[in-house]
């Protein structure tokens, strides 16, 4: 069974760094496309990066193109998503996603963003 337990959401000041951590659980992580949502109070939840099983191909929207960057560390089974250059639009619960099947499928419990301006 896949697990996900994300890490690293915190209160920081616009212009601030953080880098959100998802370990997964389960022996064929390095198998699955992975990705980065996010879900601010009062609006649906919105993709936010992605990133393929070996790490050959990622996207992003394009509200943090060119400020966050998705990466994985497969041998660590280890999805990050360094976020640069915080915006007070850029808070909300931040959760990681494996697309074991055909979409994605498995989920974690979140973990909460706040930027301050």
């Amino acid at each position: 069974q896949v697990q996900l337990a994300e890490s690293g959401g915190g209160l920081v000041q616009a212009g601030g760094s953080l880098r959100l951590s998802c370990i997964i659980s389960g022996r064929t992580f390095s198998t699955y496309d992975m990705g980065w949502f996010r879900q601010a109070p009062g609006k649906e939840r919105e993709f936010v990066a992605f990133i393929n099983w070996n790490g050959g191909i990622t996207s992003y929207a394009d509200s943090v193109k060119g400020r966050f960057t998705i990466s994985r560390d497969n041998a660590q089974n280890t999805v990050y998503l360094q976020m640069n250059s915080l915006k007070p639009g850029d808070a909300a619960v931040y959760s990681c996603a494996a697309r074991t099947t055909g979409v994605f499928d498995v989920w974690g419990q979140g973990t909460q963003v706040t930027v301050s301006s």
